[in-house]
Protein backbone atom coordinates (compact mmCIF):
# COMPACT_ATOMS: atom_id res chain seq x y z
CA UNK A 1 0.00 0.00 0.00
CA UNK A 2 1.21 3.48 -0.90
CA UNK A 3 -0.46 6.51 0.68
CA UNK A 4 0.09 10.17 -0.10
CA UNK A 5 -0.07 12.83 2.57
CA UNK A 6 1.50 16.23 3.17
CA UNK A 7 5.18 16.14 4.06
CA UNK A 8 5.85 18.62 6.87
CA UNK A 9 9.27 17.55 8.22
CA UNK A 10 11.93 16.39 5.79
CA UNK A 11 13.95 13.20 6.02
CA UNK A 12 13.27 9.48 5.70
CA UNK A 13 11.99 7.21 8.46
CA UNK A 14 11.66 3.42 8.37
CA UNK A 15 10.35 1.13 11.07
CA UNK A 16 7.42 -0.88 12.41
CA UNK A 17 4.08 0.88 12.61
CA UNK A 18 2.74 1.73 16.05
CA UNK A 19 -0.88 2.75 15.53
CA UNK A 20 -2.73 4.69 18.21
CA UNK A 21 -6.40 3.95 17.74
CA UNK A 22 -7.74 2.78 21.11
CA UNK A 23 -9.64 5.40 23.13
CA UNK A 24 -10.45 5.24 26.84
CA UNK A 25 -13.98 3.77 27.07
CA UNK A 26 -16.75 6.11 28.17
CA UNK A 27 -17.81 5.41 31.77
CA UNK A 28 -21.32 3.88 31.84
CA UNK A 29 -24.13 6.43 31.77
CA UNK A 30 -25.62 6.95 35.22
CA UNK A 31 -22.76 5.15 36.99
CA UNK A 32 -23.06 5.85 40.76
CA UNK A 33 -20.61 6.03 43.63
CA UNK A 34 -21.03 4.16 46.95
CA UNK A 35 -22.66 7.05 48.78
CA UNK A 36 -19.63 8.87 50.21
CA UNK A 37 -19.82 11.97 48.03
CA UNK A 38 -17.00 13.80 49.79
CA UNK A 39 -14.55 10.92 49.33
CA UNK A 40 -15.57 10.58 45.67
CA UNK A 41 -15.10 14.30 45.12
CA UNK A 42 -11.62 14.07 46.56
CA UNK A 43 -10.87 11.08 44.32
CA UNK A 44 -11.96 13.02 41.24
CA UNK A 45 -9.99 16.12 42.22
CA UNK A 46 -6.85 14.06 42.86
CA UNK A 47 -7.14 12.32 39.47
CA UNK A 48 -7.40 15.62 37.59
CA UNK A 49 -4.51 17.08 39.59
CA UNK A 50 -2.38 14.03 38.82
CA UNK A 51 -3.01 14.59 35.12
CA UNK A 52 -2.08 18.26 35.43
CA UNK A 53 1.13 17.39 37.27
CA UNK A 54 1.99 14.74 34.67
CA UNK A 55 1.52 17.26 31.87
CA UNK A 56 3.76 19.76 33.65
CA UNK A 57 6.43 17.13 34.25
CA UNK A 58 6.42 16.05 30.61
CA UNK A 59 6.68 19.67 29.54
CA UNK A 60 9.52 20.38 31.95
CA UNK A 61 11.49 17.37 30.71
CA UNK A 62 10.85 18.16 27.04
CA UNK A 63 11.51 21.90 27.17
CA UNK A 64 10.99 24.26 24.25
CA UNK A 65 7.67 24.43 22.47
CA UNK A 66 6.39 21.25 24.13
CA UNK A 67 6.77 22.89 27.53
CA UNK A 68 4.67 25.85 26.40
CA UNK A 69 1.89 23.69 25.02
CA UNK A 70 1.75 21.25 27.93
CA UNK A 71 1.81 24.07 30.46
CA UNK A 72 -1.32 25.49 28.82
CA UNK A 73 -3.00 22.06 28.95
CA UNK A 74 -2.23 21.76 32.66
CA UNK A 75 -3.98 25.10 33.17
CA UNK A 76 -7.02 23.77 31.35
CA UNK A 77 -7.07 20.71 33.63
CA UNK A 78 -7.06 22.99 36.69
CA UNK A 79 -9.81 25.27 35.43
CA UNK A 80 -11.90 26.27 38.50
CA UNK A 81 -15.15 26.07 36.56
CA UNK A 82 -14.47 22.45 35.61
CA UNK A 83 -13.61 21.62 39.21
CA UNK A 84 -16.91 23.03 40.44
CA UNK A 85 -18.86 21.20 37.73
CA UNK A 86 -17.24 17.86 38.62
CA UNK A 87 -17.89 18.39 42.33
CA UNK A 88 -21.56 19.23 41.72
CA UNK A 89 -22.07 16.15 39.53
CA UNK A 90 -20.55 13.87 42.16
CA UNK A 91 -22.88 15.48 44.73
CA UNK A 92 -25.83 14.22 42.65
CA UNK A 93 -24.54 10.67 43.04
CA UNK A 94 -22.49 10.18 39.88
CA UNK A 95 -19.20 8.29 40.16
CA UNK A 96 -15.97 10.24 39.80
CA UNK A 97 -15.22 8.83 36.28
CA UNK A 98 -18.72 9.62 35.02
CA UNK A 99 -18.73 13.09 36.62
CA UNK A 100 -15.42 13.94 34.98
CA UNK A 101 -16.65 12.64 31.64
CA UNK A 102 -19.87 14.68 31.74
CA UNK A 103 -18.20 17.86 33.02
CA UNK A 104 -15.54 17.79 30.33
CA UNK A 105 -18.12 16.87 27.68
CA UNK A 106 -20.18 19.95 28.52
CA UNK A 107 -17.18 22.24 28.16
CA UNK A 108 -15.81 20.53 25.04
CA UNK A 109 -19.20 20.82 23.29
CA UNK A 110 -19.23 24.56 24.00
CA UNK A 111 -15.70 24.94 22.63
CA UNK A 112 -16.41 22.81 19.56
CA UNK A 113 -19.48 24.91 18.76
CA UNK A 114 -17.40 28.10 19.01
CA UNK A 115 -15.01 26.92 16.30
CA UNK A 116 -11.65 28.51 15.53
CA UNK A 117 -9.04 28.46 18.26
CA UNK A 118 -11.63 27.44 20.85
CA UNK A 119 -12.83 24.61 18.64
CA UNK A 120 -9.32 23.19 18.51
CA UNK A 121 -9.10 23.26 22.28
CA UNK A 122 -11.98 20.76 22.42
CA UNK A 123 -9.57 17.99 21.37
CA UNK A 124 -7.22 19.06 24.17
CA UNK A 125 -10.05 18.66 26.68
CA UNK A 126 -10.74 15.16 25.33
CA UNK A 127 -7.14 14.19 26.00
CA UNK A 128 -7.19 15.56 29.57
CA UNK A 129 -10.55 13.88 30.24
CA UNK A 130 -9.33 10.49 29.00
CA UNK A 131 -6.20 10.71 31.12
CA UNK A 132 -8.21 11.49 34.27
CA UNK A 133 -10.68 8.66 33.60
CA UNK A 134 -7.75 6.30 33.02
CA UNK A 135 -6.29 7.24 36.41
CA UNK A 136 -9.60 6.50 38.13
CA UNK A 137 -10.30 3.22 36.33
CA UNK A 138 -6.80 1.79 36.54
CA UNK A 139 -6.23 1.85 32.80
CA UNK A 140 -2.97 2.80 31.14
CA UNK A 141 -2.92 6.54 30.62
CA UNK A 142 -3.12 7.48 26.92
CA UNK A 143 0.31 7.85 25.41
CA UNK A 144 2.96 6.20 23.33
CA UNK A 145 5.79 3.78 24.16
CA UNK A 146 8.82 5.39 25.78
CA UNK A 147 11.10 2.93 23.98
CA UNK A 148 11.25 1.32 20.51
CA UNK A 149 8.21 -0.86 19.84
CA UNK A 150 10.19 -4.07 19.28
CA UNK A 151 12.94 -3.18 21.71
CA UNK A 152 15.46 -2.37 18.99
CA UNK A 153 14.15 -0.40 16.03
CA UNK A 154 12.53 3.04 16.36
CA UNK A 155 8.87 2.86 15.38
CA UNK A 156 6.70 4.92 13.03
CA UNK A 157 3.98 6.53 15.14
CA UNK A 158 0.61 6.52 13.35
CA UNK A 159 -2.48 8.27 14.70
CA UNK A 160 -5.51 10.25 13.71
CA UNK A 161 -3.77 13.17 15.35
CA UNK A 162 -1.20 13.43 18.12
CA UNK A 163 -1.73 15.22 21.40
CA UNK A 164 1.29 17.26 22.50
CA UNK A 165 1.45 15.15 25.67
CA UNK A 166 1.96 12.05 23.52
CA UNK A 167 4.99 13.39 21.70
CA UNK A 168 6.66 15.62 24.30
CA UNK A 169 9.26 13.11 25.49
CA UNK A 170 9.90 11.28 22.22
CA UNK A 171 13.30 11.40 20.52
CA UNK A 172 14.64 10.21 17.16
CA UNK A 173 16.06 7.18 19.02
CA UNK A 174 12.49 6.16 19.88
CA UNK A 175 10.38 7.26 16.91
CA UNK A 176 11.48 7.05 13.28
CA UNK A 177 8.64 9.16 11.86
CA UNK A 178 5.15 10.54 12.47
CA UNK A 179 2.13 9.85 10.23
CA UNK A 180 -1.30 11.34 11.00
CA UNK A 181 -4.64 11.35 9.23
CA UNK A 182 -5.42 14.90 10.39
CA UNK A 183 -3.29 18.00 10.86
CA UNK A 184 -1.66 20.54 8.62
CA UNK A 185 1.71 22.23 8.03
CA UNK A 186 1.38 24.35 11.18
CA UNK A 187 -0.29 21.79 13.48
CA UNK A 188 1.32 20.84 16.78
CA UNK A 189 2.48 17.55 15.23
CA UNK A 190 4.24 19.34 12.37
CA UNK A 191 5.91 21.94 14.58
CA UNK A 192 7.14 19.44 17.17
CA UNK A 193 8.36 17.02 14.48
CA UNK A 194 10.45 19.74 12.85
CA UNK A 195 11.80 20.79 16.23
CA UNK A 196 12.83 17.16 16.89
CA UNK A 197 14.24 16.65 13.40
CA UNK A 198 11.93 13.68 12.81
CA UNK A 199 10.27 13.04 9.40
CA UNK A 200 6.53 13.64 9.46
CA UNK A 201 3.57 13.29 7.11
CA UNK A 202 0.14 14.72 8.00
CA UNK A 203 -3.27 14.75 6.31
CA UNK A 204 -2.63 11.16 5.17
CA UNK A 205 -6.00 9.57 4.41
CA UNK A 206 -6.45 5.97 5.67
CA UNK A 207 -3.26 6.14 7.74
CA UNK A 208 -4.91 4.21 10.60
CA UNK A 209 -5.17 1.16 8.34
CA UNK A 210 -1.38 0.91 8.02
CA UNK A 211 0.39 -2.12 9.47
CA UNK A 212 3.82 -3.72 9.35
CA UNK A 213 6.98 -1.88 8.37
CA UNK A 214 6.55 1.61 6.98
CA UNK A 215 8.79 3.82 4.86
CA UNK A 216 8.01 7.51 5.40
CA UNK A 217 9.35 10.33 3.22
CA UNK A 218 8.78 13.54 5.14
CA UNK A 219 9.69 15.62 2.11
CA UNK A 220 7.38 14.19 -0.55
CA UNK A 221 4.66 13.03 1.85
CA UNK A 222 4.80 9.43 0.59
CA UNK A 223 4.13 6.56 3.02
CA UNK A 224 4.83 3.01 1.82
CA UNK A 225 3.60 -0.09 3.65
CA UNK A 226 5.95 -3.11 3.56
CA UNK A 227 8.28 -1.57 0.98
CA UNK A 228 10.68 -3.75 -0.99
CA UNK A 229 14.18 -3.87 0.47
CA UNK A 230 15.70 -2.27 -2.64
CA UNK A 231 13.29 0.69 -2.36
CA UNK A 232 14.25 1.18 1.29
CA UNK A 233 17.94 1.06 0.39
CA UNK A 234 17.51 3.48 -2.50
CA UNK A 235 15.53 6.03 -0.51
CA UNK A 236 17.88 5.78 2.45
CA UNK A 237 20.92 6.19 0.24
CA UNK A 238 19.44 9.28 -1.36
CA UNK A 239 18.67 10.68 2.10
CA UNK A 240 22.21 9.96 3.32
CA UNK A 241 23.66 11.73 0.28
CA UNK A 242 21.39 14.68 0.93
CA UNK A 243 22.49 14.88 4.55
CA UNK A 244 26.16 14.77 3.55
CA UNK A 245 25.67 17.68 1.18
CA UNK A 246 23.87 19.65 3.86
CA UNK A 247 26.60 19.04 6.42
CA UNK A 248 29.17 20.30 3.91
CA UNK A 249 27.52 23.73 3.92
CA UNK A 250 28.91 25.54 6.95
CA UNK A 251 29.47 29.07 8.16
CA UNK A 252 27.16 32.11 8.23
CA UNK A 253 24.13 32.11 5.98
CA UNK A 254 24.71 33.76 2.63
CA UNK A 255 23.78 33.36 -1.02
CA UNK A 256 26.18 31.99 -3.63
CA UNK A 257 27.25 35.53 -4.56
CA UNK A 258 27.97 36.47 -0.95
CA UNK A 259 24.79 38.31 0.11
CA UNK A 260 24.53 37.76 3.91
CA UNK A 261 21.35 36.24 5.32
CA UNK A 262 21.69 35.57 9.06
CA UNK A 263 20.24 32.16 9.95
CA UNK A 264 18.74 32.15 13.43
CA UNK A 265 16.91 29.69 15.67
CA UNK A 266 13.46 29.78 17.24
CA UNK A 267 13.78 28.83 20.93
CA UNK A 268 11.52 28.54 23.93
CA UNK A 269 14.20 28.83 26.61
CA UNK A 270 17.62 27.63 27.76
CA UNK A 271 16.76 23.97 27.10
CA UNK A 272 16.72 24.63 23.34
CA UNK A 273 20.19 26.16 23.14
CA UNK A 274 22.26 23.00 22.63
CA UNK A 275 20.32 22.02 19.51
CA UNK A 276 20.50 25.56 18.12
CA UNK A 277 24.27 25.76 18.59
CA UNK A 278 24.82 22.26 17.19
CA UNK A 279 23.02 23.23 13.98
CA UNK A 280 25.03 26.41 13.52
CA UNK A 281 22.51 29.05 14.54
CA UNK A 282 24.02 32.53 14.32
CA UNK A 283 21.67 33.78 16.99
CA UNK A 284 18.03 33.67 18.04
CA UNK A 285 15.36 35.12 15.80
CA UNK A 286 12.43 34.24 18.06
CA UNK A 287 12.76 33.72 21.80
CA UNK A 288 9.30 32.68 22.96
CA UNK A 289 9.05 33.87 26.55
CA UNK A 290 5.62 32.36 27.29
CA UNK A 291 7.04 29.25 28.96
CA UNK A 292 7.99 31.31 32.02
CA UNK A 293 4.42 32.50 32.48
CA UNK A 294 2.27 29.49 31.64
CA UNK A 295 0.46 27.57 34.39
CA UNK A 296 1.18 30.09 37.13
CA UNK A 297 -1.16 31.83 39.52
CA UNK A 298 1.01 34.95 39.37
CA UNK A 299 3.68 36.34 37.10
CA UNK A 300 7.26 35.10 37.54
CA UNK A 301 9.51 37.44 39.48
CA UNK A 302 11.95 39.76 37.76
CA UNK A 303 14.81 37.62 39.08
CA UNK A 304 13.31 34.42 37.60
CA UNK A 305 12.85 36.08 34.25
CA UNK A 306 16.31 37.67 34.18
CA UNK A 307 17.97 34.32 34.88
CA UNK A 308 16.22 32.61 31.97
CA UNK A 309 16.85 35.50 29.57
CA UNK A 310 20.51 35.76 30.55
CA UNK A 311 21.16 32.09 29.74
CA UNK A 312 20.06 32.62 26.13
CA UNK A 313 21.96 35.90 25.75
CA UNK A 314 25.15 34.32 27.06
CA UNK A 315 24.90 31.50 24.51
CA UNK A 316 25.30 33.98 21.63
CA UNK A 317 27.83 36.56 22.81
CA UNK A 318 28.53 37.71 19.25
CA UNK A 319 25.06 37.16 17.81
CA UNK A 320 21.61 38.66 17.76
CA UNK A 321 18.87 37.54 20.16
CA UNK A 322 15.34 38.64 19.29
CA UNK A 323 13.04 38.35 22.30
CA UNK A 324 9.29 38.28 21.77
CA UNK A 325 7.46 39.71 24.74
CA UNK A 326 4.73 37.69 26.40
CA UNK A 327 2.29 36.42 23.77
CA UNK A 328 -0.73 35.64 25.96
CA UNK A 329 -4.39 35.25 25.15
CA UNK A 330 -6.40 33.09 22.71
CA UNK A 331 -4.91 29.56 22.89
CA UNK A 332 -2.40 30.62 25.57
CA UNK A 333 -4.53 31.82 28.50
CA UNK A 334 -2.88 32.92 31.73
CA UNK A 335 -4.58 32.64 35.12
CA UNK A 336 -3.20 35.98 36.30
CA UNK A 337 -4.13 37.81 33.08
CA UNK A 338 -7.84 37.14 32.55
CA UNK A 339 -9.44 38.57 29.41
CA UNK A 340 -11.39 41.77 30.07
CA UNK A 341 -14.69 40.08 29.28
CA UNK A 342 -16.33 37.31 27.30
CA UNK A 343 -14.56 36.71 23.99
CA UNK A 344 -16.64 34.84 21.39
CA UNK A 345 -13.51 34.58 19.22
CA UNK A 346 -10.33 34.89 21.31
CA UNK A 347 -8.08 34.70 18.23
CA UNK A 348 -9.52 38.08 17.32
CA UNK A 349 -9.62 39.35 20.88
CA UNK A 350 -7.27 40.64 23.54
CA UNK A 351 -3.95 38.89 22.97
CA UNK A 352 -0.31 39.81 22.56
CA UNK A 353 0.37 43.55 22.85
CA UNK A 354 -3.32 44.21 23.41
CA UNK A 355 -3.02 42.36 26.73
CA UNK A 356 -0.05 44.54 27.69
CA UNK A 357 -2.11 47.66 27.07
CA UNK A 358 -4.51 46.46 29.77
CA UNK A 359 -1.82 45.15 32.14
CA UNK A 360 1.11 47.56 31.67
CA UNK A 361 2.78 46.44 34.90
CA UNK A 362 3.34 42.97 33.42
CA UNK A 363 5.02 44.51 30.39
CA UNK A 364 7.19 46.90 32.38
CA UNK A 365 8.24 43.99 34.60
CA UNK A 366 9.25 41.86 31.64
CA UNK A 367 11.08 44.68 29.87
CA UNK A 368 12.90 45.56 33.09
CA UNK A 369 13.99 41.95 33.56
CA UNK A 370 15.27 41.85 29.98
CA UNK A 371 17.27 45.02 30.51
CA UNK A 372 18.74 43.58 33.70
CA UNK A 373 19.65 40.32 31.95
CA UNK A 374 21.34 42.17 29.09
CA UNK A 375 23.43 44.42 31.31
CA UNK A 376 27.14 43.76 30.79
CA UNK A 377 26.58 41.19 28.02
CA UNK A 378 27.70 41.55 24.40
CA UNK A 379 24.78 39.90 22.57
CA UNK A 380 22.72 42.21 20.39
CA UNK A 381 19.37 42.28 22.19
CA UNK A 382 16.27 43.11 20.20
CA UNK A 383 12.77 43.10 21.70
CA UNK A 384 9.58 42.72 19.71
CA UNK A 385 5.88 42.75 20.50
CA UNK A 386 3.30 40.31 19.04
CA UNK A 387 -0.06 41.16 17.49
CA UNK A 388 0.68 44.76 16.55
CA UNK A 389 -1.80 46.24 14.08
CA UNK A 390 -1.14 50.00 13.94
CA UNK A 391 1.71 52.49 13.95
CA UNK A 392 0.32 53.96 17.16
CA UNK A 393 0.72 50.59 18.91
CA UNK A 394 4.24 50.25 17.53
CA UNK A 395 5.20 53.71 18.83
CA UNK A 396 3.72 52.95 22.25
CA UNK A 397 5.73 49.73 22.56
CA UNK A 398 8.96 51.33 21.32
CA UNK A 399 8.61 54.08 23.93
CA UNK A 400 8.13 51.48 26.66
CA UNK A 401 11.31 49.68 25.54
CA UNK A 402 13.31 52.91 25.58
CA UNK A 403 12.02 53.71 29.06
CA UNK A 404 13.21 50.29 30.25
CA UNK A 405 16.66 50.88 28.78
CA UNK A 406 16.31 48.57 25.78
CA UNK A 407 17.74 50.21 22.67
CA UNK A 408 16.28 48.10 19.82
CA UNK A 409 12.52 47.65 19.63
CA UNK A 410 10.53 45.93 16.91
CA UNK A 411 7.14 44.45 16.15
CA UNK A 412 5.73 41.25 14.71
CA UNK A 413 3.91 41.38 11.38
CA UNK A 414 1.09 38.88 11.92
CA UNK A 415 -2.03 40.65 10.71
CA UNK A 416 -2.75 42.04 7.23
CA UNK A 417 -3.13 45.61 8.54
CA UNK A 418 0.46 45.57 9.78
CA UNK A 419 1.78 44.11 6.52
CA UNK A 420 -0.07 46.60 4.34
CA UNK A 421 1.09 49.58 6.41
CA UNK A 422 4.55 48.28 7.27
CA UNK A 423 6.22 51.54 6.20
CA UNK A 424 4.21 53.36 8.90
CA UNK A 425 5.13 50.80 11.56
CA UNK A 426 8.78 50.76 10.51
CA UNK A 427 8.99 54.51 11.05
CA UNK A 428 8.32 53.90 14.75
CA UNK A 429 10.61 50.92 15.43
CA UNK A 430 14.04 49.52 14.58
CA UNK A 431 13.04 46.26 12.88
CA UNK A 432 10.14 44.05 11.81
CA UNK A 433 9.69 40.28 12.04
CA UNK A 434 7.09 38.38 10.02
CA UNK A 435 5.23 35.54 11.73
CA UNK A 436 4.04 33.62 8.67
CA UNK A 437 1.86 31.19 10.65
CA UNK A 438 -0.48 33.84 12.04
CA UNK A 439 -0.17 36.04 8.97
CA UNK A 440 -1.52 33.16 6.87
CA UNK A 441 -4.24 32.46 9.44
CA UNK A 442 -5.51 36.02 9.42
CA UNK A 443 -5.02 36.62 5.70
CA UNK A 444 -7.14 33.60 4.76
CA UNK A 445 -9.44 33.51 7.81
CA UNK A 446 -8.27 29.91 8.24
CA UNK A 447 -7.53 28.47 11.68
CA UNK A 448 -3.95 27.22 11.63
CA UNK A 449 -4.83 24.11 13.66
CA UNK A 450 -7.52 22.80 11.31
CA UNK A 451 -6.26 20.11 8.96
CA UNK A 452 -9.27 20.67 6.72
CA UNK A 453 -7.94 24.18 6.00
CA UNK A 454 -4.29 23.20 5.58
CA UNK A 455 -4.29 24.26 1.92
CA UNK A 456 -4.98 27.83 3.00
CA UNK A 457 -2.18 27.59 5.55
CA UNK A 458 0.31 26.73 2.80
CA UNK A 459 3.07 29.35 2.82
CA UNK A 460 3.24 29.11 -0.99
CA UNK A 461 -0.16 30.76 -1.38
CA UNK A 462 0.55 33.72 -3.71
CA UNK A 463 -1.59 36.05 -1.60
CA UNK A 464 0.61 35.31 1.43
CA UNK A 465 3.72 36.01 -0.64
CA UNK A 466 2.14 39.34 -1.58
CA UNK A 467 1.62 40.09 2.11
CA UNK A 468 5.25 39.29 2.86
CA UNK A 469 6.38 41.55 0.01
CA UNK A 470 4.19 44.32 1.43
CA UNK A 471 5.74 43.83 4.87
CA UNK A 472 9.26 44.17 3.45
CA UNK A 473 8.01 47.39 1.87
CA UNK A 474 10.30 50.29 1.00
CA UNK A 475 11.13 51.39 4.54
CA UNK A 476 14.66 50.02 4.55
CA UNK A 477 14.45 48.65 8.09
CA UNK A 478 15.55 45.03 8.76
CA UNK A 479 12.64 42.66 8.18
CA UNK A 480 13.09 39.01 9.11
CA UNK A 481 10.85 35.95 9.05
CA UNK A 482 10.45 33.78 12.14
CA UNK A 483 7.45 31.68 11.07
CA UNK A 484 7.45 28.08 9.88
CA UNK A 485 7.85 29.16 6.26
CA UNK A 486 11.52 29.95 6.89
CA UNK A 487 12.25 26.25 7.46
CA UNK A 488 11.42 25.32 3.84
CA UNK A 489 14.67 25.56 1.81
CA UNK A 490 12.93 26.61 -1.42
CA UNK A 491 10.74 29.10 0.41
CA UNK A 492 13.81 30.46 2.21
CA UNK A 493 15.28 31.39 -1.18
CA UNK A 494 12.00 33.02 -2.20
CA UNK A 495 11.88 35.01 1.03
CA UNK A 496 15.39 36.31 0.38
CA UNK A 497 14.25 37.19 -3.12
CA UNK A 498 11.36 39.18 -1.64
CA UNK A 499 13.85 41.21 0.40
CA UNK A 500 13.66 39.47 3.78
CA UNK A 501 16.88 40.19 5.69
CA UNK A 502 17.10 37.23 8.11
CA UNK A 503 15.50 33.82 8.61
CA UNK A 504 14.66 32.10 11.90
CA UNK A 505 13.41 28.54 12.26
CA UNK A 506 13.44 25.34 14.30
CA UNK A 507 17.10 24.44 14.71
CA UNK A 508 17.09 21.13 12.76
CA UNK A 509 16.03 23.00 9.59
CA UNK A 510 19.09 25.29 9.58
CA UNK A 511 21.53 23.04 7.61
CA UNK A 512 19.12 22.55 4.70
CA UNK A 513 18.30 26.26 4.47
CA UNK A 514 21.99 27.18 4.70
CA UNK A 515 22.83 24.80 1.83
CA UNK A 516 19.92 26.02 -0.31
CA UNK A 517 20.98 29.66 -0.02
CA UNK A 518 24.63 28.82 -0.64
CA UNK A 519 23.65 27.12 -3.89
CA UNK A 520 21.87 30.12 -5.43
CA UNK A 521 22.63 33.74 -6.18
CA UNK A 522 20.54 36.59 -4.92
CA UNK A 523 19.26 37.21 -8.44
CA UNK A 524 18.13 33.58 -8.70
CA UNK A 525 16.25 34.07 -5.45
CA UNK A 526 14.60 37.20 -6.85
CA UNK A 527 13.63 35.35 -10.03
CA UNK A 528 12.11 32.56 -7.93
CA UNK A 529 10.12 35.11 -5.92
CA UNK A 530 8.80 36.77 -9.07
CA UNK A 531 7.79 33.40 -10.53
CA UNK A 532 6.02 32.34 -7.35
CA UNK A 533 4.03 35.57 -7.05
CA UNK A 534 2.97 35.31 -10.70
CA UNK A 535 1.28 31.96 -10.04
CA UNK A 536 -2.37 31.57 -9.04
CA UNK A 537 -2.17 28.53 -6.74
CA UNK A 538 0.20 27.39 -4.02
CA UNK A 539 1.27 24.31 -5.98
CA UNK A 540 1.97 26.36 -9.07
CA UNK A 541 3.92 28.91 -7.02
CA UNK A 542 6.11 26.21 -5.50
CA UNK A 543 6.84 24.55 -8.82
CA UNK A 544 7.52 27.88 -10.55
CA UNK A 545 9.96 28.89 -7.81
CA UNK A 546 11.76 25.56 -7.82
CA UNK A 547 12.17 25.87 -11.58
CA UNK A 548 14.30 28.94 -10.91
CA UNK A 549 16.35 27.19 -8.22
CA UNK A 550 18.20 24.32 -9.95
CA UNK A 551 20.56 23.76 -7.04
CA UNK A 552 17.75 22.33 -4.88
CA UNK A 553 17.64 19.14 -6.92
CA UNK A 554 21.38 18.67 -6.57
CA UNK A 555 20.97 18.91 -2.80
CA UNK A 556 18.03 16.49 -2.74
CA UNK A 557 15.76 19.17 -1.33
Amino acid sequence: MRLQGVGVSTGVGYGPAYVISDAIPEPPAGERHDGDAEAEQDRAAQAVERVAEDLELRGSKAGGQARDVLGALAMMARDPGLAVEIKDLVATGLSAPRAIFEAFQKYRDLLAAAGGYLGERAADLDDIRDRAVAVLTGRRMPGVPAEPADGARPYVLVARDLAPADTALLTPAIVAAFVTEDGGPTSHTAILARAMGVPAVVACHDALSLTGDLLVDGGSGLVVQEPASDEVSSVRQADASRRALLEAATGPGRTADGHPVPLLANVGGPADLELALRNGAEGVGLYRTEFLFLDRAEAPTAAEQAEAYRAVLEAFPDGKVVVRTLDAGADKPLAFLPPPGEEPNPALGVRGLRMFRIFPDIMSGQLGALAEAAAGLTAQVQVMAPMVATAHEAAWFAAACRTAGLREAGVMIEVPAAALRSDDLAAEVDFLSIGTNDLAQYTFAADRQLGTLSKLQNAWQPALLDMIAAAVGSHGKPCGVCGEAAADPAMACVLVGLGVTSLSMAAPALPAVRAALAGHTREQCRAAARAARAATTADQAREAARGMLPGLGDLGL
